[in-house]
């Protein structure tokens, strides 16, 4: 009983809040009597407008921005609608068709999982760390890429020179120096921090 009273103690909340709107919104519209231009009816609908746009997309400045557009679209079509009450219309149609268009974009953006970044380190495994590994972990990511790889496969990934020579396509040669100049290039950037 008690889940029952508190749903329709939302329930009510809500429709007093969009109620009020609504009210808000009806009075500006009545005004509407003459033969509108289309300032007089950006003037007269775009905060109504703009309300309806946010509680669709739930951000003020999105609201603005949907709105803008199906303003710009009926600009566009002003020549081709009857009267007042079908711009009202086009208006409301365009502002939820945009607001559909952002929330499927949101949508859209939110399930994307961007590929594989091998420099991106997790909060866990840094807070794993001490604050001394974590000193070395920062240094790594300002060397070169190559330099990177090599201390890394050789120090982490417990790799031989002639593994490592393998697994990156260059000579064992060119990993033993390469990985002489990265140790001390670690060393001065652990100096300079």
């Amino acid at each position: 009983m008690v889940g029952d009273s508190s749903g329709l103690g939302v329930e009510r909340s809500v429709e007093r809040t969009l109620g009020h709107l609504r009210a808000l919104d009806t009075a500006s519209a009545e005004a509407a009597e003459r033969p509108l231009t289309l300032e007089d009816l950006y003037r007269q609908q775009r905060m109504r407008m703009v309300r309806l746009a946010i509680l669709l997309v739930d951000d003020p400045a999105t609201a603005e921005d949907v709105v803008q557009e199906a303003f710009t679209g009926l600009y566009r079509n002003w020549s081709g609608l009857r009267d007042a009450k079908a711009a009202i219309g086009y208006l409301r149609t365009a502002v939820v068709n945009g607001s559909r268009s952002v929330l499927r974009r949101r949508k859209t953006a939110r399930e994307y999982q961007p590929p594989h970044q091998a420099d991106a380190r997790s909060a866990e495994s840094l807070a794993m760390l001490t604050a001394e590994h974590q000193a070395v972990v920062a240094a790594l990511a300002e060397l070169p890429p190559r330099q990177r790889e090599v201390l890394v496969l050789r120090y982490y990934g417990d790799l031989s020179e002639a593994e490592i020579s393998e697994a990156t396509g260059v000579s064992k040669g060119t990993v033993k120096s390469t990985a002489s100049r990265a140790l001390d290039a670690l060393q001065r950037i652990m100096r300079s921090h």
